[in-house]
This record gives C-alpha cells, sequence and structure tokens, in this order.
C-alpha cells in the first residue's frame, strides 16, 4: 500500500489559518498535553500540528452541525464520502438542486459530500446561512473546482481516526480541558467597521456577549492552568477584552472578500495567557487575570 499523502484542510474557511499557521505555532506553549480546537473551521492548525507530530490526543468541536458531520463522516465513512462526491457533476443547476436538499433526509455520508461540494463550488468559498439557518451562498465562478480530491480525503481520515470530534458550544472545553492542555480559539472576529460582518455563519450570530464569553471562558481556563490562545481582530474592543493578557500582532492576507481591491494584508491578535515567547506557566497570569471583572 503506498503512502498516504500529507493531509492539509479539506474545506474553505472564513479566516482559516493556514497562511497564518508559521506565526501562531511560533506562539504555541513549549509543552502541552492534550490539544483543543472549539471553532474547528478548516482545521488548518490541527493539520500543521498533526503533520509535525507535535500533538497525542486532540479533541475538536464546533457549534455548526453540518461542519461536525463533515468531520465525522470523512473520518468514519470517507470511501462512501468519496464515491457520493464522485457522481456529482459541476454545474450551476446540479448546485442550486444540492443546495435546495435538506441535509438532514441525506445520509452521513452524503451530507458531508454536500458540504464539501457546495464549500468549494461556491461563491468565495463562503459558509452563510439564512436565518433559518439554510445555506444561501450563490454558485461560483470557478472552472474546474477539485470538490473531489481523493487522496486527501484518504490522507485527512487517516489523521483523524483519533480525534475526538463533537458538536457543542465552546464553553464546554472547560469541561474537558485538564492542566496542561492547550486549547485555540479562532472565532468569528470582530468586525472591523460597520460593514465588515463576519457573524453570519451561524443563524444566531457571534456578537459582543458572545466575546465577551469567550474571554472568561479563558479566565476560567487560566484559573484551571490550561494554556489558551485567541485569534480575532486588531480592534479596541478586542484589545479591552484582553487587556490583562499577553497580546501579539500579526499580519494576515484578507482571505474572503467580495471586492477584491480589500484583500491585502491586516493586522490580527493573538491572545495568550503565557508569554507567548518564554516558557511561562499559565499559573504565572493568575494575579493578572483575577483582576479583570467578568461580566
Amino acid at each position: 500500500m503506498s503512502e498516504l499523502p500529507v493531509p492539509r484542510p479539506f474545506l474553505k474557511w472564513a479566516g482559516g489559518k493556514s497562511q497564518l499557521a508559521d506565526a501562531l505555532l511560533k506562539r504555541r506553549p513549549p509543552h502541552f498535553s492534550a490539544y483543543h480546537e472549539p471553532f474547528m473551521g478548516s482545521g488548518a492548525i490541527f493539520f500543521r500540528l498533526y503533520r509535525e507530530r507535535h500533538i497525542r490526543r486532540v479533541v475538536l468541536s464546533d457549534i455548526n452541525p453540518e461542519l461536525v458531520d463533515t468531520y465525522l463522516a470523512v473520518r468514519d465513512h470517507v470511501a462512501e464520502v468519496i464515491s457520493a462526491l464522485s457522481e456529482f457533476p459541476h454545474s450551476k443547476e446540479f448546485y442550486y438542486a444540492i443546495r435546495a436538499t435538506d441535509p438532514l433526509q441525506l445520509s452521513l455520508p452524503e451530507r458531508a459530500a454536500r458540504m464539501i461540494y457546495l464549500n468549494k463550488t461556491g461563491y468565495n468559498g463562503l459558509y452563510r446561512v439564512n436565518r433559518r439557518g439554510q445555506f444561501n451562498v450563490p454558485f461560483g465562478r470557478y472552472q474546474s473546482p477539485k470538490y473531489l480530491d481523493r487522496d486527501n480525503l484518504l490522507a485527512v481520515s487517516h489523521a483523524l481516526r483519533n480525534v475526538e470530534i463533537l458538536c457543542a458550544a465552546f464553553e464546554t472545553v472547560v469541561d474537558r480541558a485538564e492542566p496542561g492542555d492547550w486549547v485555540y480559539f479562532d472565532p468569528p472576529y470582530v468586525p472591523v467597521s460597520q460593514t465588515a460582518n463576519f457573524t453570519s455563519y451561524y443563524a444566531n450570530g457571534f456578537g459582543l456577549q458572545d466575546q465577551e464569553r469567550l474571554r472568561d471562558v479563558c479566565i476560567t481556563l487560566s484559573r484551571n492552568n490550561v494554556y489558551t490562545m485567541v485569534s480575532n481582530s486588531d480592534t479596541p474592543a478586542v484589545r479591552a477584552l484582553y487587556q490583562n493578557f499577553f497580546i501579539d500582532e500579526v499580519l494576515a492576507h484578507r482571505a474572503i472578500n467580495c471586492k477584491g481591491a480589500k484583500r491585502g494584508k491586516v493586522a490580527e491578535l493573538v491572545i495568550t495567557n503565557y508569554a507567548p515567547h518564554q516558557a511561562t506557566q499559565p499559573q504565572l497570569l493568575e494575579r493578572r487575570v483575577s483582576d479583570l471583572v467578568t461580566s
């Protein structure tokens, strides 16, 4: 049997961290036990950690059931997912037909194939739902989208074989993470302007109160001696929320924007409860986070 290729993200995702992986991994804890990612998205950081053999136990989770089902199907039923995708033609008519199909009426592998197909053939690789939770991204302008990547799907399935995959709210990581674990949060970002709104990936959005709850989860994890890292936009609101944490700036390409001229580099924040370039234990932050008043 030939060796499987190196696994890489099999979904496009707004804010995906493939191009920031180097900067983020330079700031990872020097030593950690389990790895948790409660907003798993494209899983770019997980796949990098897997390729570099930096992880043993992994828990990936998300509140998006379609995303979670897709990961579960690729992990447990990859042959069926590949078989379904091989039957899908690249056409506008088929795109809107499969988009209109209720995913709950499909089998798990068929739901995953639908998700992958829409993700790779829809406009700009967006995942967006309306108020009823229905996927509503229009057909994309791709000539030959690679929605059937058999080799990578097999490699991803192999990488996920011992990974725990959960459909759960980000707060539940407090019940799972143990001292010495590392939790990486990549939430929907705080908008940088009135017109920039990245909260439509979930039908109920992700507002400032959710950002505050996330900050409070980081405080709780800090007190439990769990390493935390958060990615977010560089805005006064984010800096105020995490004023008692370590904050680093990184430059990222704006991956998804309806206007090509606005896809340049922008500043993002990497927020940690440990000094990112030192072997600092999270308990050293107790005095910093204990002074922060939670809402």
